[in-house]
């Protein structure tokens, strides 16, 4: 079928995912090489770009933190991204799973690494480029994966709205442009995954049940996004994200230019300036209704976005469809760093009340609840261990399953069969292969008689 022909294929009969069909050409066309280097070349991929993302965000704050509680963060997020959902083989060892489900998000944080360097280092020619990479990014996102497409047009559209605000607008237009960029993207993509005929014959094999905004989807939808969230909340493991971002933020130090601002003290009202005060003072209370919108808005995004995907599973699966775990993962990257962010902001509001304290006892508060902290990280990643050790397992026993089966297939094939036994061999609660029940439309069965050469296989 080649490279071409298996986009050809997913555009026409399967889902329409253009960008998702060539990634998985390029990553099975050598065999199981691919599959199998897979989750490490996303893994590395993905540890470097939330380091750099780290990195670029301290220097813009003027905090340093050292580089191994750095790394400890950034670490702790993949374990919980990876482990503790409900589907962890899926997400991460599964090539389908995993280039639709955290490849986007590695292309979303190297696009917007990207965008802070051209922003920095270039000229107008480099960020107009720039934005044309948004652009084709986003187009890529809306044809690779429609969860993350919905969560991260969420979080950049919002940004780019923010964006417009006079008190949070930036020096130039440029970071408007690239969020606009990457949104039009998403769009541009999306359409073109929603016309496609692939896509119209998989919304076919689910019973149309009316409009998404329908009084009676929008009950289903809602009740389902609540059994989501009832399961995520009822997996403590998350607080480790808010633990070891507060470990984060107690370990950092405030750099030269922070400080040099910080050192700058307010001029002495004059005498008679009444007025003025009162402009301060009422200026101070909008700063502050404004500190608490964004202090809340991260989370909310992260329910906005949660919704969206509940409302794309449904469409796409029917009322089962918020049960596909392995889709949770595009908004539980967001939902893991804004924990881990907002245990950020607490350890510095902590560091610094202990700081202007003269009491002798902030040391050892300090010390305990970083201890706390780190005791939660250890007890979320012990928790976890049971998980990789029974995906581990499960992997080789299939494997080996797996191997006795292709060398009774390839004999009987020697001896002349045309058609054979398959029993799929199923592994992390996959549905797949051969949940279709029309073998004519069966792609997994005829993909396997083709690679063993036969006419037909029986299930």
């Amino acid at each position: 079928m080649g490279l071409l022909g298996i986009t050809q294929d997913f555009y026409d009969t399967q889902n329409g995912r253009l960008t998702n069909a060539f990634v998985n050409g390029v990553v099975y066309s050598h065999g199981m090489f691919g599959p199998m280097i897979l989750p490490s070349v996303l893994l590395i991929a993905f540890t470097l770009g939330l380091l750099l993302t780290a990195r670029v965000l301290g220097q813009a704050l003027g905090w340093r933190a050292p580089r191994t509680v750095v790394l400890a963060a950034v670490l702790v997020v993949e374990m919980l991204l990876f482990f503790a959902g409900t589907r962890p083989y899926q997400v991460l060892l599964w090539a389908p799973g995993t280039i639709t489900h955290v490849l986007p998000g590695v292309i979303l944080v190297w696009s917007g690494l990207l965008a802070v360097a051209a922003g920095r280092h270039g000229g107008r020619a480099l960020t107009w480029t720039s934005v044309g990479c948004a652009v084709l990014m986003g187009v890529v996102v809306g044809t690779l994966s429609e969860p993350f497409a919905a969560v991260s047009g969420v979080f950049v559209g919002a940004a780019g709205i923010l964006l417009l605000v006079p008190r949070l607008r930036a020096r130039t237009w440029y970071p408007f442009r690239w969020c606009s960029g990457w949104c039009v993207g998403l769009v541009a993509g999306f359409t073109v995954l929603y016309v496609a005929p692939g896509a119209r014959l998989r919304r076919a094999h689910v019973p149309s049940a009316g409009s998404p905004l329908s009084s009676r989807q929008l009950r289903g939808e809602v009740g389902d996004w609540l059994h989501l969230w009832h399961s995520i909340g009822g997996t403590w493991v998350y607080l480790a994200a808010l633990a070891v971002g507060l470990v984060l933020g107690l370990a950092i130090s405030e750099g030269p230019r922070r400080r040099a601002e910080q050192d700058v003290a307010e001029p002495p009202q004059a005498p008679g300036c009444t007025g003025v005060v009162k402009l301060h003072a009422a200026a101070t209370g909008r700063s502050r209704l404004w500190d608490a919108i964004l202090l809340g808005l991260p989370i909310l995004l992260v329910l906005i976005s949660s919704f969206a995907v509940i409302v794309g599973l449904r469409m796409g699966s029917g009322p089962a469809g918020w049960t596909y775990g392995r889709a949770w993962a595009n908004f539980l990257l967001p939902m893991i760093v804004v924990l881990a962010g907002y245990g950020v902001l607490a350890g510095r509001l902590l560091a610094g009340r202990l700081a202007r304290s003269v009491s002798r006892r902030a040391l050892p508060v300090a010390l305990l609840v970083g201890a706390a902290a780190t005791a939660t990280c250890v007890g979320a990643a012990a928790q976890l261990v049971p998980v990789v050790q029974e995906m581990t397992t499960e992997s080789v026993v299939r494997s080996q399953r797996w191997d006795r089966q292709d060398s009774r297939i390839r004999q009987e094939v020697a001896e002349g069969a045309t058609v054979v036994v398959y029993r799929p061999l199923h592994i992390g609660k996959l549905g797949e292969p051969f949940h279709i029940p029309d073998y004519s439309q069966d792609w997994a069965a005829q993909c396997i008689s083709h690679y063993y050469h036969v006419t037909r296989i029986r299930k």
